[in-house]
């Protein structure tokens, strides 16, 4: 593999968060422009940078958590014994994972059903909307088995170790 695809593949949920954020700003900013200037605008910008939004808020979702750089409190967790710490944390996986993988599984139910729904202005398929969700508790979801899967790592570890 090489280093390019590496790096793509490591930071993909940020890569597409920046495509999208970049194009929803340029758009806006186009639509003002052209509206303050000329007294027109582009009938569909406001549509396609609210997709945009929607995948960048989901996607980069996904960008926070796998980065482990979403909030928690962990206060009370952080003065417990070592070993109760990580059990907690490990429940606290496994009830995520749970979770994601409901979400996802919804997120994939809402889309199909919406798939037939025409958006406002554009008459494309909601699915423009609904695929971020998809995307990323798919992506969560993922994240998730492999903080499960490093927990399970480190506590089989430790015990070969000891």
């Amino acid at each position: 593999m090489t280093k390019t695809l590496k790096h793509f593949l490591t930071h993909f949920e940020e890569i597409v968060c920046g495509v999208f954020l970049v194009t929803m700003i340029v758009l806006v900013i186009m639509n003002v422009f052209l509206r303050y200037l000329f007294s027109y605008s582009i009938f569909w910008a406001e549509e396609v940078a609210t997709i945009c939004f929607v995948w960048c808020v989901f996607v980069g979702a996904s960008a926070t958590y796998k980065h482990k750089m979403d909030m928690g409190i962990d206060v009370l967790i952080r003065k417990a014994p070592a070993k109760v710490e990580k059990a907690i944390r490990f429940l606290v996986h496994i009830i995520l994972l749970a979770l994601n993988a409901y979400i996802f599984y919804i997120s994939i139910v809402f889309t199909s059903i919406a798939w037939e729904k025409p958006t406002a202005v554009l008459g494309v398929s909601s699915a423009a909307f609904n695929s971020a969700l998809i995307v990323g508790f798919g992506l969560i979801t993922f994240h998730t088995i492999r903080f499960v899967y490093a927990d399970i790592s480190e506590y089989s570890n430790k015990e070969v170790a000891s």
